[in-house]
């Protein structure tokens, strides 16, 4: 419903991540399955998380007697060290071990570093064929008929650099999770209560907003986007005055906010 709400296609998405298996992060994905099923999917649909996700999917779907017209690819993520778990010529996603009641994962989305832009003006400028852009691009060197000697530094413009979005769902105040997550572009942090319910943080395995501010601080990232606010707070406010105590750049996530990097 939230996706067909903020006008997102289900059908362009080919992986999910699930961090664990409280129902607030998973009961949703049978409906996603059987929706896309039901628009005729046919593409493979790629599942990441822990290893008893399987048998729940195969369950819901045996007793509803739904029979997928896509193959649904499952990978399981388990254990206590960063792992890689998806790759492609751009990106890679890997996950890390959070500390919450039952196993938990978060997952690090990493941009891999894009090749130079070859200059515009020197392609036409020297006319060169596409072999020659692909080896500047290639950081190589490119020798013309003339003697001169083009490479990356007098023809091409560097790109951005890469960017890291680092995903922690659900997890008590853990300093072992900072080498996972450090100088991350963004970091998203659960914050489900205020100072005055650390003790029940505690007891729950949540994190305080005032404590994902510590995270964020210590892992030096840019910006932190709070979420998993705990229904008894009516205001997202003082969530954002305890974790800016600590460190600086904060937002607070609402439901179909667009974060522009």
């Amino acid at each position: 419903m939230q996706l067909r709400r903020h006008k997102v296609k289900m059908q362009r998405i080919q992986h999910v991540f699930i961090s664990h298996l409280h129902g607030d992060h998973y009961l949703g994905l049978v409906g996603l399955i059987s929706s896309m099923h039901l628009l005729g999917r046919k593409n493979s649909l790629h599942l990441y998380g822990p290893p008893e996700l399987e048998d729940l999917v195969k369950l819901n779907l045996k007793v509803s007697q739904t029979y997928l017209e896509f193959p649904i690819v499952y990978h399981s993520i388990d254990g206590n060290e960063m792992k890689l778990e998806f790759e492609d010529k751009t990106l890679e996603v890997h996950s890390f071990p959070l500390k919450h009641r039952i196993p938990c994962h978060g997952f690090l989305f990493k941009e891999k570093t894009k090749p130079p832009k070859v200059r515009k003006d020197v392609i036409d400028e020297f006319r060169l064929v596409p072999s020659q852009i692909l080896a500047l691009k290639n950081r190589k060197e490119v020798h013309l008929e003339s003697g001169e000697i083009l490479n990356t530094t007098n023809a091409c413009i560097e790109s951005a650099p890469p960017r890291q979005y680092a995903y922690c769902s659900d997890t008590m105040y853990w300093e072992t999770l900072i080498p996972f997550i450090k100088e991350s572009t963004v970091l998203y942090h659960e914050s489900t209560f205020l100072d005055s319910e650390l003790e029940r943080a505690k007891s729950t395995f949540h994190s305080t907003a005032r404590q994902a501010g510590k995270i964020a601080r210590m892992a030096n990232v840019n910006t932190l986007v709070l979420g998993h606010y705990s229904s008894r707070y009516n205001s997202e406010e003082d969530f954002l005055k305890q974790a800016k105590e600590e460190f600086t750049d904060v937002i607070a996530s609402d439901e179909g906010m667009i974060i522009t990097l």
